[in-house]
């Protein structure tokens, strides 16, 4: 089950489980579709993985499934994160 984490790591913005432009690589980072196209140019920067749009859960289903409240976020930005840093 996907963990819907709820922001941006690269620019902290909040991505609510219903948000139409989160991206997640593989192993769920998560980060806005501005960043991850203009930033990022659609590679993860901690895994190297493609980032692919994210899932919409319904929202019938967030209440027995809850989205993570667990924010990741890198302070000085992502671009410089080095691959394999997950």
């Amino acid at each position: 089950m996907l963990e819907l984490r709820p922001n941006c790591e690269c620019c902290n913005r909040d991505l609510p489980p219903a948000a139409l432009d989160a991206m997640i690589c593989s192993y769920e980072c998560t980060f806005c579709a501005d960043c991850a196209q203009r930033v990022l140019r659609g590679v993860c920067p901690n895994c190297g993985g493609t980032l692919v749009p994210r899932p919409i859960r319904p929202a019938g289903k967030l209440a027995g499934s809850p989205p993570s409240v667990v924010r990741v976020f890198k302070p000085g930005g992502c671009a410089s994160a080095p691959v394999g840093t997950a």
